[in-house]
């Protein structure tokens, strides 16, 4: 029976502590992305813009940080992983989800988003070539039913053409989260999303220049696009990826499984939306789930052991 102090559990604890962090401040990210671009008969910022500015913004930050804490450059070996988890978390989740919620709300967002776990959960034991046991797949599986659930409910249970563009940003996001999870383990997780934003300037900065919108945008579209770039694209993923390192991507990620929820309950004072109390009896059971799925078997295969020649294996 493993001890109170034992270094396993210790960082399986913080794992889950700085994962819960970053889901809280990613899940600020829906209704301050809908404040940003508005509705189809509203609209605020262009979509693409947000994607190209809130990551340049961020860019432009990361700079002076990496900067600042004299980081060294990512060896080769480590640019895939950066290049892929870019693509993902930089490039393509934001795109997606700003062009779904020009035409959905963000209470319609959360819902469908909700998947985002599960996904991420079998992405990583791909990629990680981890084992879940099958008590976990097991909670994973309830907690992604429980959203769907909660999804027909609020009448999303049939799919809108949104729904592709959050998908994307499910699948996009999954990817993107694993990839950079990888080289977390490797380096701090704060230079690893720095050096995504840096590398994607080149690219983002001019973009954002070209796309400045021309027309009069409110006060509160331009709140939501700086919470965008500072907390959702870049605070928010120095606690993510450093919880997925240090607790294994396949169990820190489930505990964003209460982000829907959260997003929900944010929805309420930045939006207006309507929380009904059915919301926290499904909130309530996903937390239930995350408990009792934190606690399943997580197979993680140990390294292979290099053999000198002359030597004859253990």
């Amino acid at each position: 029976m493993p001890s109170a102090h034992d270094p396993a559990q210790t960082d399986l604890r913080r794992g889950y502590a700085l994962g819960a962090l970053g889901v809280v401040i990613f899940a600020m990210t829906l209704p301050m992305t809908r404040l940003a671009v508005g509705g189809s008969d509203d609209p605020q910022l262009p979509p693409a813009f947000v994607t190209a500015g809130r990551a340049a913004v961020a860019g432009l930050l990361s700079v002076l940080y990496l900067l600042a804490v004299r980081a060294p450059r990512p060896q080769r070996r480590h640019l895939p992983a950066l290049v892929l988890s870019a693509l993902g978390t930089v490039l393509g989740f934001p795109l997606f989800l700003s062009l779904a919620l020009r035409q959905v709300d963000a209470m319609h967002a959360a819902v469908v988003t909700g998947v985002l776990p599960l996904a991420t959960a079998v992405v990583a034991a791909l990629a990680l070539r981890q084992r879940p046991s099958a008590g976990f797949w097991a909670c994973a599986v309830a907690g992604c039913a429980l959203v769907l659930a909660f999804a027909a409910w609020k009448g999303s249970g049939q799919l809108v053409p949104a729904d592709g563009w959050l998908l994307l940003a499910v699948g996009s996001a999954a990817v993107g989260y694993v990839a950079g999870a990888r080289v977390s383990a490797v380096l701090p997780a704060p230079q690893v999303i720095c050096w995504l934003l840096v590398g994607a300037l080149p690219l983002t900065l001019p973009a954002m220049l070209m796309l400045w919108p021309q027309a009069t945008v409110r006060a509160s579209a331009w709140l939501g696009f700086a919470y965008a770039s500072v907390f959702s694209m870049w605070l928010g993923f120095f606690a993510w990826y450093r919880g997925l390192a240090l607790g294994g991507v396949v169990r820190v990620s489930q505990v964003q499984l209460l982000q829907p929820f959260l997003a929900l309950l944010f929805a309420v004072p930045v939006l207006g939306e309507t929380l009904e109390p059915l919301t926290l009896l499904f909130s309530l059971a996903v937390i239930a789930v995350v408990f009792v799925g934190r606690r399943m078997p997580v197979r993680v295969p140990a390294p292979p052991v290099r053999v000198l020649p002359g030597e004859r294996p253990a």
